[in-house]
């Protein structure tokens, strides 16, 4: 078991700074996920865990130990890579072995106990004699998976390891990857994904990056249901929380919000009386919607598009913003027609408030708790 430990850490490639001074405490035993937009530097800290690119500034500790200096060998860490990375010559056995007979004086008892119980685990024994170019998409991340469980480490990492599966495939996989970290009880995991589905599913803690800073840490629920700002309000979720622009017109016990071009709502949010008249952002899950024939909808607008499902039905509506159109996410057996105006309604309780300068507004009282 081990933990790891971030201070600080810094990576710039020459005058260009990716990595802008992250501080991050991961738990021996727990599965973190790094989630973020392409270029948001998810990959560049795995690597820099990894030892696969050096540390400009900061410190990080595995299992209480500096590490800046040790090589990725060293650091008792193991990678799975997108590509595979397997040797296309080489057997399965030989693929997940190839590590272990590297090391002076391994006895080649243990290093054949090492892969076939790694390959039971996986349930990939049957293509041990196999040569990886004979193997599926799905059967060759095992392979690279197995070829890291051998290794024994104390830290798996894996970067996009799902991400040139198809959707049956991913899902398959992300299954066993959840029942590995189960088996590996004690296994520090760190997962690099852009898929919202394997972070929400996977995590224990998911790490909001961007633009080389992290945004928000904490459980899938947490960051889904509280959001800190409002890039995490909007990545996380498919389709994304509506956000509208919205005035504080009272504050006090409850916040009276009036969204432009809707109505007012008052929130179950006891705030300052100093943001009364201030600007905010009111936002809204499209989940959370429902269509309601009331003339006082909270918001209101014309069907552009709908989207059947089968579950569910997403409904666009025209709010006068073309680039980010509001959407409901409404049950699957509800036919509203293209060019109709529908009113909808959501749970004071189930929106969300942000400041101007797109920070979550929480109650003072729940603060001070």
């Amino acid at each position: 078991m081990a933990n790891l430990k971030l201070t600080g850490v810094r990576k710039a490639y020459g005058s260009v700074e990716v990595l802008h001074g992250i501080d991050l405490d991961i738990r021996a035993g727990e599965f973190v996920v790094f989630v973020g937009p392409s270029g948001c530097g998810k990959s560049t800290l795995l690597r820099v865990i990894a030892g696969l690119e050096d540390i400009s500034g900061g410190t990080l500790e595995i299992g209480g130990k500096v590490v800046n200096a040790l090589t990725p060998k060293q650091r008792g860490i193991a990678m799975v890579f997108q590509s595979y990375a397997l040797y296309p010559h080489m057997t399965v056995y030989e693929n997940m072995a190839f590590g272990l007979t590297l090391e002076k004086g391994k006895p080649k008892s243990e290093i054949d106990g090492k892969v076939r119980e790694a390959a039971r685990i996986l349930q990939i024994e049957p293509y041990l004699d196999r040569l990886p170019k004979a193997l599926s998409g799905g059967q060759r991340q095992r392979v690279a998976i197995g070829r890291a469980i051998t290794r024994d480490p104390q830290v798996f990492l894996f970067d996009e390891p799902l991400s040139n599966l198809d959707a049956a495939l991913r899902v398959q996989t992300r299954i066993e990857i959840a029942r590995l970290h189960e088996r590996m009880e004690g296994t520090t995991m760190v997962y690099v994904t852009h898929d919202q589905v394997e972070a929400m599913t996977l995590a224990d803690r998911i790490v909001v990056l961007n633009k080389g800073n992290v945004e928000q840490v904490g459980s899938p629920m947490d960051l889904y249901n509280s959001p800190d700002n409002l890039f995490v309000a909007k990545f996380l979720g498919s389709p994304s929380m509506n956000i509208l622009p919205a005035k504080i017109e009272s504050a006090g016990a409850t916040t009276r919000v009036v969204p432009e071009g809707g109505s007012k709502v008052d929130l179950p949010i006891a705030t300052s009386g100093s943001l009364q008249g201030k600007p905010a952002h009111l936002g809204i899950r499209p989940e959370d919607l429902s269509v309601t024939e009331e003339a006082g909808a909270p918001f209101r607008g014309k069907v552009v598009l709908t989207e059947s499902l089968g579950e569910v039905t997403l409904v666009y509506i025209d709010n006068g913003r073309a680039d980010e159109p509001f959407v409901a996410k409404l049950p699957g057996e509800i036919a509203i027609e293209r060019g109709t105006t529908i009113g909808l309604t959501a749970r004071p309780e189930a929106m969300r408030l942000f400041d101007e300068k797109g920070r979550a507004i929480r109650s003072q009282m729940r603060r001070a708790a």
